[in-house]
């Protein structure tokens, strides 16, 4: 099968028409012709070298959905069919015989399937092949399709630490940015149950965090929100991508409270002893759910009518696309119509 990509030959550079030859489908491996493609900033990181990682030309993409064009002769067909609307997210594949897969864990694999990082052979093209079935996903009906892209990289990302964490209903709990991801974490924690806080910069975007179930709203950028809200929150979860007063945030927590990053700092994170020892407080990493993870956020969101909010773009106006995703002005994800 011969797909073609949009991809980058140098970085930051435009995408331009990329051609290769996909081979023969395995036995575990799903084709899925793409429809909508969600743009995430680790897809514009990796266009752009950001983090010195990529192997050009780079074809990114790593919130596919679409319609499944082939299937390997080892595919369960109980579960996928020909011409069966599906997504293909951030893990394609995972080895299925590690500890971790073993354990449900597939997204710890050490050998999976990274569907953004395989060079040219990402989601943002007329085909994108799965390394495994079990990590194609079939969409709810009640989920448009440039809704259900975002969901299986931002949507299982912050839904994914309310499982790992042990997350309540009964929690007081913050969300630190809102954002691509932020706002989804917003709708998730409310949803669950938990009382939901807001923190960005201004308040500029109180009425869109309530909207999205906030109940309380803390603008960080005026001087003494932070130490007002002192000892407020169970659970934080922060979604930027950039380096905060950590220790002032640590300060938020009560007593074994917990701060899961999700979000990428340019910098080392640096905390303070003393705000991490004497109330037992924790810090945690947050990444993609499992294939489990992932299924049971598609559930919950299509029960509680969780959606990203969305910009759709049709390909020609790929670059505008990448551009507002580049400078944090989509509203709060980009999503290209291939079809």
């Amino acid at each position: 099968m011969k797909v073609h990509a949009y991809a980058a030959h140098d970085a930051g550079g435009p995408l331009r028409s990329h051609e290769y030859e996909a081979g023969p489908l395995g036995s575990n491996e799903v084709d899925v012709r793409v429809t909508h493609g969600g743009i995430c900033h680790t897809d514009t990181d990796l266009i752009d070298n950001t983090h010195g990682i990529s192997r050009y030309p780079v074809v990114a993409g790593h919130e596919a959905v679409g319609v499944v064009q082939a299937l390997g002769d080892a595919v369960d067909p109980t579960v996928l069919a020909v011409g069966q609307r599906v997504g293909v997210g951030a893990t394609a594949g995972s080895c299925f015989r590690c500890e971790w897969c073993l354990s449900g864990r597939t997204n710890l694999c050490a050998d999976k399937d990274d569907t953004v990082l395989r060079g040219d052979r990402g989601a943002f093209a007329s085909h994108v092949r799965a390394g495994d079935w079990r990590h194609v996903y079939p969409i709810p009906d009640a989920i448009r399709s440039e809704h259900a892209g975002p969901l299986f990289c931002a949507g299982t990302t912050v839904f994914a630490p309310l499982l790992d964490n042990g997350v309540l209903p009964t929690h007081r709990v913050a969300v630190v940015g809102i954002g691509g991801l932020g706002h989804l974490a917003v709708q998730f924690l409310a949803k669950w149950g938990c009382a939901v806080t807001a923190i960005s910069t201004t308040p500029a975007k109180r009425a869109d965090a309530e909207r999205f179930g906030a109940t309380d709203f803390i603008a960080s950028g005026e001087p003494g929100a932070l130490q007002d809200a002192a000892g407020s929150f169970d659970f934080i979860m922060s979604t930027v991508n950039a380096d905060l007063p950590w220790d002032d945030y640590f300060g938020l927590l009560r007593p074994q409270g917990r701060l899961c990053v999700v979000g990428f700092p340019a910098r080392p994170i640096t905390i303070s002893q003393m705000s991490l020892l004497p109330a037992a407080k924790s810090i945690t990493g947050g990444i993609v759910g499992s294939a489990t993870q992932t299924r049971q956020m598609l559930d919950f969101a299509t029960r509680h009518g969780i959606r990203p909010e969305v910009e759709t773009f049709p390909v020609a106006d790929f670059e505008r696309a990448l551009d507002r995703v580049r400078k944090g002005d989509a509203h709060y994800r980009a999503v290209v119509e291939f079809e």
